[in-house]
């Protein structure tokens, strides 16, 4: 007669059934660690990306803080050297300016001094309107047409110069003649004005 024991198959056939259960859970859990693990350190990566970004930036900002200042302070200074610089220019610009009106006075008393013939001196010059007054003395009257005659040859005056007064005075010196000649200015470097067309000029062929 065969007898079975069933029992001690349903207990191992109930091992089987608890050790095969037991082993999926542990995957899960494997799985799941796994997870929640690989997902930790992505976050724990990217918050590190983003704190050395952050940093970065940081350095990149105070960088272009420090340049900004430096750029600020060279501005300043082109500000300073612009300002000089325009008021250097004016300085020039003035200065020509009175180089340029001083030219004609100074070729005047130039020629004026160059036109005085001995033994006449002037007392007075007057200018107005580029009429110019002399007032003189000298010991003959051949010293006034000496004068007048100096001036005339003078590029920088017109013709005619004339004598406005000669009178002759007497004095324990000698006789002194008393003068007052007038004189127009010019400038020699100015052309002569253009003739009008028609006068003068062959007719066209």
């Amino acid at each position: 007669m065969i007898r079975i024991n069933l029992l001690a198959v349903e207990r191992a056939v109930g091992k089987k059934k608890a050790s095969a259960g037991v082993t999926a859970a542990q995957r899960v859990t494997i799985s799941a660690a796994l997870i929640i693990l690989s997902t930790l350190v992505g976050i724990g990566w990217w918050f590190w990306s983003l704190r050395t970004q952050s940093l970065q930036l940081d350095e990149q900002i105070q960088r272009a803080e420090v340049e900004a200042q430096q750029l600020r302070s060279v501005l300043a200074q082109v500000q300073r050297f612009e300002t000089e610089k325009a008021r250097l220019q004016q300085r020039v610009t003035l200065i020509e300016q009175l180089r340029r009106g001083q030219t004609g006075p100074v070729h005047i008393l130039d020629e004026v001094s160059h036109a005085l013939p001995e033994r006449l001196w002037l007392v007075s010059m007057s200018e107005r309107a580029g009429d110019y007054t002399f007032e003189g003395r000298t010991t003959s009257l051949t010293g006034v047409s000496d004068f007048v005659a100096n001036l005339e040859a003078s590029r920088w005056f017109k013709r005619p110069v004339e004598i406005l007064d000669s009178q002759v005075d007497q004095t324990p010196a000698g006789e002194m003649v008393r003068f007052t000649v007038r004189a127009t200015s010019q400038n020699p470097e100015t052309p002569p004005p253009a003739a009008p067309a028609g006068r003068g000029a062959p007719p066209a062929r």
